[in-house]
């Protein structure tokens, strides 16, 4: 979750910041819209949500999005995305009484002050999940691609770490207490260093290969005097 605009802003306002996509080949996003001062999503106010699809396939990372939203004097929100490569663009209205009553806002103000500590670890932990997942599926795609390349021992060994991370990262996107940001900030360390050395060594062999076929014998005969 990523927050736009903060509580207390002068109305009118417009503020828009880009995303990109989470998976290769990704060609839609889902936008939902919250209100609300904690950390996680389940802890906030729904207002909405929409889809922009016809995004062109690329990989992770690349397509740029462009979230935008707009609210008027009279506290009418306008939400949008655009894909700023094709133009593309979806959005969607909310009215004003859609939102939460000042009720409403005041206790989740005191919420927010009273599990300020909890919502910060809880958010870290699945940032962190998040991240490993991310790290994972990019080890297993170099895994794949340098699969007849690779020294299988050591392949079983990032493979196995691989799993492990990837186990660690479903039980933090549960909320399993028994798990902390810092166990996962850990074992994707981990993982990255016995991968790098791994795949250090293709680079170095392919290097290597490529300079001894660069070295052309010479064909003039030696001459003596």
């Amino acid at each position: 979750m990523t927050k736009l605009i903060n509580r207390n802003t002068t109305i009118p306002t417009k503020k828009s910041q880009v995303f990109s996509t989470a998976a290769d080949g990704q060609t839609a996003i889902e936008v939902k819209i919250y209100q609300g001062e904690r950390e996680l999503v389940r802890d906030n106010k729904l207002l909405g949500n929409f889809n922009l699809v016809g995004i062109p396939p690329a990989p992770k990372g690349v397509p740029q999005i462009e979230i935008t939203f707009d609210i008027d004097a009279d506290g009418i929100v306008n939400v949008s995305a655009k894909d700023k490569a094709t133009g593309k663009d979806q959005s969607m209205t909310i009215a004003s009484s859609s939102g939460l009553s000042d009720k409403d806002i005041e206790k989740m103000v005191a919420d927010a002050e009273q599990f300020a500590e909890s919502d910060k670890a809880r958010k870290a932990l699945i940032e962190e999940s998040n991240k490993a997942e991310s790290v994972c599926a990019d080890t297993e795609k170099a895994l794949n691609e340098f699969k007849d390349q690779l020294d299988a021992t050591e392949k079983e060994k990032v493979t196995k770490l691989v799993g492990e991370l990837r186990e660690l990262a479903a039980k933090g996107q549960t909320g399993d207490a028994s798990i902390t940001a810092e166990n996962i900030r850990e074992k994707i360390s981990e993982t990255q260093n016995a991968s790098l050395g791994l795949f250090q060594k293709v680079y170095e062999k392919r290097a290597a290969e490529n300079t001894s076929s660069t070295e052309q014998p010479s064909s003039e005969p030696e001459k003596k005097d």
